[in-house]
């Protein structure tokens, strides 16, 4: 009895002294931003992740993700991951949305660019089109996306394989490389 009271008196001044000495060290914030940037460690970590942008009371975005996480603990260059995968849904002035789903994700916070990789597939819902690749860049600041990987873009009348391209946001203004498929071609424009 008096050798489990030693122990636990031992014990419990061991955790107090272990408690004080992480308390005195001074341990500030940047401190372990800088160890978990060290240690290639996520600073925050989100589950379930769902956001919403709005602008005057009108959904503009929505971010649906498993897993979020921030790596802004970053010196020189800082991002946001979705290690598996993100669903993002644009609204535009009529309402009509474009959805980027893809099964990897990453976004640098200095350059505002963002990559989506693996089953990136694009819908837009105002002229029922679909862009279906392995590997999109986007660049917010410029409103543009290029991929230099294999593509194929689905419209109502036309299905165009190709290996690059850029373009605007809405795939409005395309560029295409190394096209090939069915394409229709109104002769009386």
């Amino acid at each position: 009895m008096l050798k489990n009271n030693l122990q636990e008196t031992i014990l419990n001044i061991a955790a107090i002294i272990l408690v004080a000495m992480f308390f005195s060290c001074g341990n500030e914030l940047k401190e372990i931003e800088d160890f978990l940037a060290e240690k290639n460690l996520p600073i925050g970590v989100a589950k379930n992740v769902y956001l919403i942008n709005t602008d005057s009371g009108k959904v503009k975005t929505k971010l649906i993700a498993p897993i979020m996480n921030d790596f802004s603990n970053r010196k020189n260059h800082p991002f946001i991951e979705f290690p598996e995968g993100l669903k993002i849904v644009s609204y535009d002035e009529l309402n009509d949305s474009v959805i980027l789903y893809a099964d990897y994700a990453i976004n640098y916070s200095k350059t505002n660019i963002s990559e989506a990789k693996n089953n990136v597939n694009i819908i837009i819902y105002a002229d029922s089109s679909k862009l279906i690749t392995d590997q999109l860049f986007w660049d917010a600041n410029e409103h543009y996306m290029y991929t230099e990987k294999k593509f194929t873009l689905i419209t109502q009348t036309d299905t165009i394989h190709g290996e690059g391209f850029e373009s605007n946001e809405d795939l409005s203004k395309l560029n295409m490389k190394s096209i090939r498929g069915t394409i229709y071609v109104n002769e009386n424009q």
